[in-house]
């Protein structure tokens, strides 16, 4: 017991550097960057909250877990905000490096369970990942609305760039969610122009 606990509290442990790295993306007041913990934390909650807009037979407590666990290898590779300009090929093993390291210091059994959590969310091949990633993607334009246009003035981004990067991705999962949202960004970016 005493080996598998220590390996827990290690992963644990770890997993608390993920509340120092600083996302682009900034709270909802405006008044700093959020940092990847806030983001998991934020939208698991999301999860919790907006349950009833899955799809037939997601199983929103398998969501949940996805969004706990899924930026946890911003801890080694960084985040990459997704107006910036990076290489996809690249940031993806890099991830996968990290992913290696840190489910290792989990005992066996949760290495391998909540790795491929990740992974399934990573692949977003089915219907619980794929309203994960439209949950993780939903919650930023929500930021920047509550923060006066947040990293899209940073970034210097259009509605197209938004629609394109980031609706066709929550429209996959959650087409509900991208309908009412949507006329709030093209509003914003009415009154902004």
């Amino acid at each position: 017991m005493s080996n598998r606990l220590d390996a827990q509290m290690a992963f644990l442990n770890e997993a608390d550097k993920l509340k120092s790295v600083i996302r682009a993306t900034t709270l909802g007041d405006a008044s700093r960057n959020e940092n990847s913990g806030e983001h998991s934390w934020h939208i698991a909650l999301y999860a919790l909250v907006l349950a009833e807009h899955a799809p037939a037979g997601v199983d929103i407590n398998r969501v949940i877990k996805m969004l706990l666990l899924h930026d946890l290898v911003e801890i080694d590779a960084g985040d990459a905000p997704i107006f910036g300009d990076h290489d996809i090929t690249a940031m993806e093993a890099e991830e996968t490096k990290a992913a290696d390291r840190i489910f290792s210091l989990l005992p066996e059994d949760q290495n391998a369970s909540l790795r491929a959590l990740w992974e399934e969310f990573e692949a977003a091949s089915t219907p619980d990942a794929v309203f994960a990633k439209s949950l993780d993607r939903f919650q930023p334009p929500n930021q920047n609305l509550m923060a006066h246009g947040g990293s899209w003035t940073d970034y210097g981004v259009s509605y197209e760039t938004i629609e394109s990067r980031v609706g066709s991705k929550i429209a996959r999962g959650a087409p509900g969610l991208w309908a009412w949202l949507s006329p709030k960004i093209q509003t914003w970016f009415k009154a902004n122009s």
